[in-house]
This record gives structure tokens, C-alpha cells and sequence, in this order.
């Protein structure tokens, strides 16, 4: 297993630094904003129209959702989290989440990508994506994202989890898609909407039907909000045209509630 980079380890051990409050450098007007990296394209092509909605400017933090989660238990401030719908509920009942703020507003299935102008290998059926898998020379994960689990499910299912083990690349978060697009590893596994955003990166295709699965983003409102009014607005925000049209042009469906 690959260590995590410095600069992402020492970004971790800041974020559990800071849990009693928000970071140095966020300002109080600000509303605090943490959010899996599953979404990250969609919020900054947003960005502008987002913080004219609710008034007020964000102060966004992105990060693997089982990261975020595990932070906001330990008692660190923010006013509203867009994480997966298990942790999220998980959340409500410690009573970090308003129950009645509880928004799934999109998904994304897992694909593989590439280095941009490297072959296009196929995988489009499950015979091509365990081909592809099975020759690459190094695959790289999110340690703890969502897709590891997705990935690791359709490992099994194509009968080749123990074979694929010598060739795994675990590294933290968001490094995946920026170590394939610098040449560091041949392919990565994760959410389509973190590989269609990467410059240098390559989409070679989602997981065939057979072994693909869905990660749901679910918005909700920390129960100690400082501004009720302004996380309301951020979350009737997230059901708006403007959000639907940037998650579909990162390869994301919408969820209707």
C-alpha cells in the first residue's frame, strides 16, 4: 500500500487540528460549506450564482465524505454538509443535521480514467473492463472514498480481486485523477464527476451496467447553523436548473426529491 502524500497527510492532521471550530483564514460572514470531492465540479462551476442565492459568500471545503463525517462528529463547525445519504443520516441521529434539512439532489456512477492521449482501452462490457484492469500496470484509489467499496465490489464480481492487489495505488483525497493525469499511475478508479473535471485526464468510460454502482450526494444543515436562513437558501439553491445543468455536464444524474 502506497503512503499518502505529505502535503495531503499534513492536510488531514490540519483539518482533525482545527475541529473545535472553522479554519484560520475563513471569515465569520462566511457560510462554511464541507462537501465531498464527488461534487467539487459542480460547486465551483456554480460558485457565483450559489453565493447571489444565499447572500452571503461560502467558504467551501472538499474533502472524501468519511473524512468529513468523521470531523463534523467531533464537534467542528459548519453550516451545511453535501455527503453521502448513509452518513448523513448518520449525522441527523447524533443530532449534527437538521432531519428536516435532508436534501439527495444527484448521483454518480464509477468509471476509469486515463491519461489524456494515452490508448483508449475499452470498457464498456464487463470482458473489456477486466481485460483493461488486468493489464494495466498501476490503478489508483481514494483510501477512503466511496468508490473504493464500488470498486472493490466489482473486483469481486468480475473474479479478479486478489490478482488487481499487487496493482493498487490507495492515495488520499482527490489525488487519484491528478497522479494518472501527471503520469504517476497508468488508470484511476472513482466517481465519473471526478474524472471529467480533471485537466490532462481522460474518461475511457463508467462501469459496465452489470458492476456499476451509485454514490447519492445528500445535502443537509448543521443543527447549530449560526444562520438558518442562509443553509436553507444554499439547499433550495442546490435543486435550481443552474445545479442540475453543471452536475449533468460532469457526468452526474439528477436525483429529484
Amino acid at each position: 500500500m502506497r503512503h499518502l502524500h505529505p502535503i495531503v497527510a499534513a492536510m488531514l492532521v490540519g483539518g482533525l487540528a482545527c475541529a473545535a471550530g472553522p479554519p484560520v483564514g475563513t471569515q465569520a460572514n462566511d457560510v462554511r460549506v464541507l462537501s465531498s470531492n464527488g461534487v467539487k465540479a459542480v460547486l465551483e462551476a456554480v460558485l457565483p450564482d450559489m453565493e447571489d442565492a444565499v447572500g452571503r459568500p461560502l467558504s467551501i471545503e472538499f474533502s472524501t465524505a468519511a473524512s468529513l463525517k468523521d470531523r463534523i462528529a467531533g464537534g467542528e463547525a459548519f453550516d451545511v454538509a453535501i455527503l453521502t445519504p448513509a452518513l448523513v443520516d448518520e449525522l441527523v441521529a447524533q443530532q449534527r443535521i437538521s432531519s428536516d434539512s435532508r436534501l439527495t439532489f444527484a448521483r454518480s456512477g464509477v468509471g476509469v480514467g486515463a491519461r489524456a492521449g494515452a490508448p483508449e482501452a475499452d470498457v464498456s462490457s464487463t470482458d473489456t473492463l477486466k481485460t483493461t484492469l488486468l493489464a494495466a500496470r498501476s490503478v489508483a484509489m481514494t483510501a477512503d472514498g466511496q468508490s473504493r467499496r464500488a470498486s472493490e465490489r466489482a473486483f469481486e464480481q468480475l473474479g479478479i480481486a486478489d490478482v488487481v492487489q499487487s496493482t493498487i495505488l490507495f492515495l488520499g483525497p482527490g489525488e487519484g485523477p491528478r497522479a494518472v493525469a501527471a503520469g504517476e499511475a497508468e488508470l484511476v478508479l472513482t466517481l465519473v464527476s471526478e474524472i471529467v473535471s480533471v485537466p490532462g485526464l481522460q474518461l475511457l468510460g463508467p462501469f459496465p451496467d452489470e458492476v456499476q454502482s451509485y454514490v447519492s450526494f445528500t445535502a443537509g444543515a448543521s443543527s447549530g447553523t449560526g444562520d438558518p436562513a442562509a443553509a436553507g437558501a444554499l439547499l433550495r439553491f442546490l435543486q435550481s436548473p443552474a445545479v442540475s445543468a453543471a452536475a449533468r455536464a460532469n457526468g452526474m444524474e439528477i436525483v429529484h426529491p
